[in-house]
């Protein structure tokens, strides 16, 4: 199975992210410009947490706190769950079923070098998958 090095090598390494002093009314507008799901939040250049669509919907509108007066540094992510670039896609698919989590931050030397989400987990399993049937099918028919 694959590394989370090879998801990164295929999506690349752009990370979004936002100031833990930044509204959380920022970091929506974001995430809609963005089209994505999760921020990284940095300060300093030092990765300190992540803010989820997750975050906002329990920590925000669920406890009747507004947008606007919420600062990211409230509700994000402290510490969340990370991987190395050569953990496997086997072990991030599992961290993500365990932990009910849908973002995982990429940490190499204590820096965050990327993000991948369960999307780009699946993705690359049925990539992968499809890799391994077309070759199988070549085999057994001789079109190697």
């Amino acid at each position: 199975m694959g590394k989370v090095r090879n998801i990164l090598e295929s999506k690349g390494h752009e990370v979004f992210s936002i100031h833990p002093g930044r509204t959380v009314y920022d970091a929506l507008e974001m995430l809609v410009e963005k089209n994505i799901g999760a921020l990284m939040v940095t300060e300093e250049h030092r990765f300190v947490g992540i803010f989820s669509e997750r975050d906002y919907a329990r920590k925000v509108i669920l406890r009747g706190k507004a947008s606007r007066e919420t600062f990211i540094r409230e509700i994000m992510t402290e510490h969340p769950e990370t991987v190395c670039p050569d953990d496997t896609i086997e072990y991030c698919m599992q961290k993500m079923t365990d932990k009910r989590i849908r973002h995982l931050p990429v940490i190499e030397e204590g820096v965050l070098i990327g993000l991948i989400s369960i999307g780009d987990v699946v993705k690359f399993i049925i990539d992968e998958q499809k890799y391994i049937i077309e070759n199988l099918e070549g085999y057994i028919t001789g079109r190697r």
